[in-house]
This record gives structure tokens, C-alpha cells and sequence, in this order.
């Protein structure tokens, strides 16, 4: 074995004939024996289950596995669900998996497939996103799409900074009297902009940014807006405003 070190005892090289094509697409499970819990999820097909023994990467998940090796233990190997449909409903299966067990749990490096518009979520936040009505934008806004950031159960703090900052603009920026935090098409968060200067002007607290990064790039500083913008926008749908298929998470509107 090359990627592990130790002896994978009982542990076999490939699945026996026949298996492979029985199981289908499934979902797979590594748990550690010490304290019968998993610690690493997964989903493929064929030999798939068995190709983390032979991982030659550095990872939380390959070291777990060369910890319990080198204590003369070895992972079990479930298959959690089987014979699945296709390799979406794989995808599916595996991300309602990982948000159980949550991400912080599991050696996993990610969260599941479409985990945040899919996954796991609380039923008033599945209201406000199939319930959002559209609303008319009537300031100079800038709309900011988080979808890569975002994050469930995020502070207000934590969602300021991801909102303020940093972006690729031009001058117009300037004339943006609001900014709203988008996640999948709803608002989550409408700010005041109280001005724009140079990214990583104003230090961050939640998040890790380098020089680089900012470099050209632009940040506002300002507050939570007040009540009666708040009231009109957020957990409204801006999708109209978006264009799709666009790579630039910022839309300028009336500005």
C-alpha cells in the first residue's frame, strides 16, 4: 500500500466481481473503530470506497487512517446507501449525509454537493427562499452575490465582511448610496455606504485576505441600513436584477 502506512488486514484490494456492478452508484462511509463514529464520507462508484487507503496525499483524512493503522486497528468501511439512481442522487445522498454529521465532525474537506441551496436548513429558512417576493429597487444599490461565502448561521459581523469588501469596480461605485448582501437570488442584508477606499484599508476581523487579493480591488465602510430600506428589501427576491450565467457577483442598480 502506498499512500497509507501499516497493514489493511482484512481490508481487500478491489471488490470481489460482480459487487461493483450490484452496488451501483452509493454512498460510503469510513469509521473509526476506536470510537465507532465516521469520520469521512463519500459517494462513487465501482472500486471507489477502497481508493482512500491508497491516497498518496497529505490530508486530515489519510492521517486518521495511518493513525488507526499504526495502532494496529484498521477503519471500517460501510456502504450507507446503494444502488442509487444516478450519480446526482449520490450527490444528494452524500451532502444530507455530511450536513448530519456536520463538516466540523468528519475529515471532509468540503461541504456536500449544493449543501447551501439544497441541504440541510431550517424550515423558516426554506420559507424565505421558495416564498420571496420580487422587489423594485428604487435607490442606487449595489448588489453583491455571495453564493461563494455565505455561510448558514453566519454572524451579522461575519456577513458584513463578506458584503463590504473586496471587489473589482470602476467609478461608479461612487454613486451607490446602499449595498445589499445576495445569496441565491434573496436579499440577506442591506447596508448604508458611508464611502469606498482601497481594499484592506479598514481591517478585517472574520476573514483572511492578502495583499494580492486587494490589489485594484475596492471596500466600502458603512452600516446596517435603517429600518424602513431594511424592512423593504430583505428576505425580497432581487433574481430579476441578476443576469445568469454571469461571473460577476456585482450588479449595479439606479446607479
Amino acid at each position: 500500500m502506498s499512500g497509507i502506512p501499516g497493514h489493511r488486514g482484512s481490508i481487500v484490494d478491489r471488490l470481489p466481481p460482480g459487487v461493483a456492478e450490484q452496488l451501483g452508484f452509493y454512498v460510503y462511509l469510513y469509521v473509526d473503530p476506536r470510537t465507532d463514529r465516521p469520520f469521512y464520507v463519500g459517494k462513487g462508484k465501482g472500486n471507489r470506497v477502497l481508493s482512500h487507503l491508497e491516497d498518496p496525499l497529505q490530508s486530515e483524512k489519510t492521517s486518521r487512517i495511518a493513525e488507526i493503522f499504526a495502532q494496529g486497528l484498521q477503519p471500517r468501511l460501510e456502504v450507507l446507501a446503494h444502488g442509487l439512481a444516478d450519480e446526482e442522487s449520490a450527490f444528494r445522498v452524500e451532502a444530507a449525509v455530511i450536513d448530519l454529521l456536520e463538516l466540523g465532525n468528519l475529515t471532509n474537506q468540503v461541504a456536500g454537493w449544493r449543501s447551501l441551496q439544497l441541504g440541510r436548513m431550517p424550515l423558516e429558512e426554506l420559507m424565505v427562499f421558495y416564498a420571496a417576493k420580487p422587489v423594485v429597487i428604487t435607490e442606487p444599490t449595489l448588489l453583491f452575490r455571495l453564493n461563494r461565502v455565505y455561510r448558514r448561521n453566519m454572524t451579522a459581523h461575519e456577513l458584513y465582511e463578506a458584503t463590504r469588501g473586496i471587489w473589482r469596480l470602476g467609478n461608479r461605485r461612487e454613486g451607490a448610496r446602499f449595498a445589499m448582501a445576495v445569496f441565491e437570488g434573496i436579499v440577506r442584508e442591506v447596508y448604508s455606504v458611508d464611502r469606498w477606499v482601497p481594499a484592506l484599508s479598514v481591517p478585517y476581523s472574520t476573514r483572511t485576505l492578502t495583499a494580492e487579493q486587494a490589489e485594484g480591488r475596492w471596500e466600502f465602510v458603512g452600516t446596517v441600513a435603517p429600518s424602513e430600506i431594511r424592512e423593504r428589501y430583505v428576505n425580497g427576491s432581487v433574481k430579476e436584477y441578476l443576469t445568469q450565467g454571469s461571473q460577476n457577483p456585482c450588479t449595479y442598480v439606479n446607479c
